[in-house]
């Protein structure tokens, strides 16, 4: 069957609005049912648009009541409107008022974009398009308007009404048991950052004080009961502040900044001007139903949204091509912001954990991408760890080639050219070149071309000559659409490393006083002079680019860089490329004994004896293994998922047999009888102590039950306890039943904790765990409309449970289809989120392949499947072509 596909939106054909709109003011009568929405408009035509063109503006499920043009009512020969748009052939050809009233209903509105219902209260999404869904309107990001909004409701049902910007006025409504708030943005902001809330909310306020003295009230809107949950996030908030302007000199510029949490959202969070909008598991927090993750979360988000009020929203996106510019950007800000106020190791190992599984992933399958695309048909699918994650790791390489004082010089001009606009990439790498003087134009490629560079490196040492030579080549895999790629521009950080681990002083003319080389050919070599020893080169340092590396090294001289490196990522991943070498063979068939393992097990031991309590958090990062996603990608090819989870687990096996004394040693030491503390220093103690006793249990399976009953039953956090869960989840029995079984009672009026009891079911790799997560759909706590839920349950099996979702017998495959098709029809936008999980669906051997390509074919002849899922499938289906 074939299914017209969404019309392809393309860069080169970008082209300014016809017309631009300078005022927008909102009356707002919220209704379950039936919300009437007045909409007046301040229109001109754009001098650089077309001078004859015809008034379009965009809709989506909208219901037209009236349209008026500077106070005269259109007759309906004047205009053409429908569900998805209104057309005016000939408006007036200088600035003109438009007056359009629509009804909507955010009750029936699942799709959770525009104006929709969470949980009795009135909330809104509008990024992408979905203030479309609201009004009709030029809803584009390069249209900015000064926004002045009426909200009105019943006071019983929705007392708290909140806007963009300040408040203005409230008031009751003369002779109703109506009120009303007016809210005054004096930012111009595109349509996307529109955001209202109205309901029943209880909150938490605090004053702040900007650096230049401006007075700021601060405040969490919550579920009522729930305030006490909200102060880390409010805490969070005040931190994010100080730090932007301490490191950035950007403060905020409003009287009032609001954050609200909601059940029911798509996303993480969303950056509406002044009114941030969270879904609240990045929001509420307390000892007994959040983990150290989760408060690590809230305060990365809480940032995140918050920085995007300069990079994002005083700065918008000219088109959504840009969309890396704000989002790259700003998560670039927050991961540093995150890294001041935790442990910078800890926490950059922790980012390319997550680049690594996520968009390392995305670049080697079919929805790989260019951080700034070159076209697209659903623009909700380009919310992407491309676009995100690497985003931020192109600024990041940016600092590094220019260091970090004409970073700062380079953000400043960005800032002071650029406020008030809707800018490009190219704006803002023109700020740090005239800044630095130099030609970014290679540098720039990094946002054109997709794929992840693999770079190799080999080393020759000439003792004669007291130089150590060092050779790289990069190359990059085809991706769809692109077949042949360029070098990059890549900065490489580096050092030589002493056999006794001391840090060799040897100099290169190439390498700049911070340890730096950028690396622009395809192959190139830099020498080393007065090298006394042979070295161990450490290349990388810091994940200084988002590349694959492979080192000619042997385990033995990874290891000593396990031991003696001095920069704290290659130490972590030393250890793990030793285990990713070992665990690929070990899938693959190939003859790997306890002999092989043993020096790997015995550098663990022995790092765990000197270092462990010195940073229990990074030790707790050592002692992990990769993923077996990650060992899939790097096998690359007829993988099958059961070799991989069994190698995973000999490996681990060996090393906790090794270590299992010196494992007990710590798990004692590390117990915490104090009160709960969020902190990094404290999580990092629970992080180390939790997973020895997850590598207790694997070499003893009853001694690591016993273990962790008793520290479920006595923890008196929820990071402790929902770690002895995940262990005990690991063994099965009748204790991990009645555990599971106990938590979930427990917990069964608290959502959140009972997302995590979905994961960690649905992430049970055994062959009984596709029967159970089917039984979980009719729990009374699960439904399909609730994103979280959703992403629990159904999102945990297909991207965390390697071995069930790709069962040879293609079970796993079929489940996920059939219930993707069953969210579609309520929420295109998290049903094309899941379809992500069959991305890798080529690297399976063979029998898998064809069951999955079934599963997916199934979704693609769905003859009511939406724009958004019918993107991905169709992307994730069609053989790779060249440009």
């Amino acid at each position: 069957m074939r299914h017209d596909a969404a019309p392809i939106i393309r860069l080169q054909d970008y082209r300014p609005s016809d017309f631009l709109i300078d005022r927008v003011d909102l009356d707002v009568r919220l209704h379950p049912t039936a919300t009437r929405v007045t909409a007046t408009l301040a229109i001109r035509p754009n001098p650089e648009g077309r001078s004859d063109a015809a008034l379009v503006l965009d809709g989506d499920e909208l219901n037209l009541k009236g349209v008026s043009l500077d106070g005269r009512d259109l007759p309906a020969a004047e205009f053409d409107a429908t569900t998805q748009g209104l057309i005016i052939a000939q408006p007036p050809r200088q600035a003109f008022t438009l007056r359009i009233e629509t009804e909507i209903d955010p009750t029936a509105n699942t799709k959770l974009m525009g104006l929709y219902r969470s949980g009795g209260n009135y909330c809104t999404q509008c990024e992408a398009d979905g203030f479309r869904r609201i009004t009709y309107f030029l809803d584009r990001p390069d249209v900015l308007a000064v926004y002045t909004t009426r909200i009105e409701a019943d006071l019983g049902e929705a007392p708290v009404l909140l806007g963009n910007g300040n408040p203005v006025e409230v008031g009751p409504v003369a002779g109703t048991d109506r009120h009303f708030a007016v809210w005054h943005d004096p930012h111009p902001k595109p349509a996307y950052l529109f955001a209202l809330v109205g309901g029943r909310l209880g909150h938490v306020t605090r004053a702040y004080t900007t650096a230049s003295g401006r007075a700021v009230k601060l405040s969490v809107y919550v579920e009522p009961g729930k305030e006490d949950r909200a102060g880390y996030a409010l805490d969070a908030l005040e931190r994010s502040m100080r730090w932007d302007e301490r490191v950035f000199g950007l403060e905020y510029d409003l009287d009032e900044f609001n954050v609200v949490a909601v059940s029911d959202f798509n996303m993480g969070a969303m950056e509406n001007k002044g009114l941030n909008i969270f879904n609240d598991k990045y929001v509420l927090a307390s000892p007994e139903t959040a983990t150290d993750a989760d408060y690590a979360n809230i305060e990365a988000i809480i940032a995140h949204e918050y920085f995007h009020n300069w990079t994002g929203n005083r700065i918008t996106c000219r088109d959504w091509f840009q969309l890396c510019l704000k989002e790259g950007l700003t998560v670039f800000r927050d991961q540093e912001f995150s890294s001041d106020e935790r442990s910078r190791a800890v926490h950059r190992i922790a980012e390319v954990k997550t680049l690594r599984a996520r968009q390392f992933s995305e670049d080697a399958g079919p929805l790989a991408h260019p951080v700034r695309p070159r076209q697209y048909r659903e623009i909700n699918n380009f919310y992407t760890a491309t676009v995100y994650e690497k985003g931020a790791e192109i600024v990041r390489m940016l600092k590094t080639l220019i260091g970090a004082a004409d970073f700062r010089k380079g953000m400043d001009l960005y800032v002071a050219r650029c406020d008030g606009t809707a800018a490009t990439v190219e704006d803002f790498l023109a700020a740090f070149a005239d800044v630095t003087g130099r030609d970014l134009s290679h540098f720039a490629q990094w946002y054109s071309q997709a794929g992840t560079p693999r770079v190799t490196v080999t080393g020759t040492y000439d003792a004669a000559a007291q130089t150590y030579r060092v050779d790289f080549t990069q190359a990059t895999n085809p991706t769809p659409g692109e077949t042949l790629k360029k070098p990059m521009a890549i900065p490489v950080r580096l050092g030589l490393v002493a056999p006794d681990g001391s840090a060799l002083a040897a100099r290169s003319d190439r390498v700049s006083r911070d340890g730096v080389f950028l690396l622009e050919a395809e192959r190139d070599s830099i020498v080393f002079t007065d090298v006394s020893q042979k070295p161990t080169p450490s290349v990388f340092r810091d994940f200084s680019a988002p590349v694959k590396v492979a080192l000619d090294l042997g385990n033995d001289d990874l290891l000593v860089l396990l031991r003696h490196d001095s920069d704290p990522f290659n130490r972590w991943q030393a250890a793990q490329s030793v285990s990713l070498r070992l665990l690929v063979s070990l899938a693959k068939g190939e003859p790997v004994g306890p002999a092989e393992i043993a020096p790997l097990a015995s550098a663990l031991t022995g790092f765990l004896e000197r270092d462990a309590l010195a940073d229990p958090a990074f030790a707790a990062l050592v002692l992990s293994q990769p993923g077996e996603a990650e060992i899939a990608q790097e096998i690359a090819a007829d993988v099958d998922p059961d070799a991989v989870h069994a190698a995973r687990r000999t490996v681990r096996r060996q090393i906790a047999e090794a270590a299992s004394p010196l494992l007990r040693r710590l798990y004692d030491d590390l117990a915490d009888t104090g009160p709960y503390r969020p902190d990094a220093a404290s999580a990092g103690k629970r992080a180390l102590r939790n997973i020895a006793l997850d590598l207790l249990a694997v070499a003893d399976p009853d001694a690591g039950q016993t273990l962790a009953r008793a520290q479920a039953l006595g923890a008196t956090n929820m990071t402790d306890r929902l770690a002895a869960l995940s262990t005990l989840a690991t063994i099965p029995g009748q204790p991990r039943e009645d555990a599971l079984a106990a938590f979930g009672e427990r917990y069964r009026e608290e959502p959140l904790v009972l997302d995590k009891w979905f994961t960690l079911q649905a992430a049970i790799e055994e062959p009984g765990t596709l029967a159970r997560v089917q039984g979980l759909l009719t729990h009374p706590a699960f439904s399909l409309g609730n994103p979280n839920r959703v992403r629990a349950l159904i999102g945990s099996f297909a991207m965390l449970n390697q071995t069930q979702f790709n069962r040879a017998d293609g079970a796993g495959y079929r489940f996920v289809a059939e219930t993707i098709l069953q969210v579609d029809a309520l929420n295109p936008q998290l049903a094309a989120r899941l379809l992500t999980a069959f991305s890798s669906w080529r690297l399976m051997a063979g029998g898998r392949r064809g069951h999955a390509r079934s599963a997916l074919v199934s979704i693609a002849d769905s003859p009511r499947l939406s724009r958004d899922a019918r993107d991905i499938v169709q992307r994730t289906l069609e053989e790779s072509k060249p440009a």
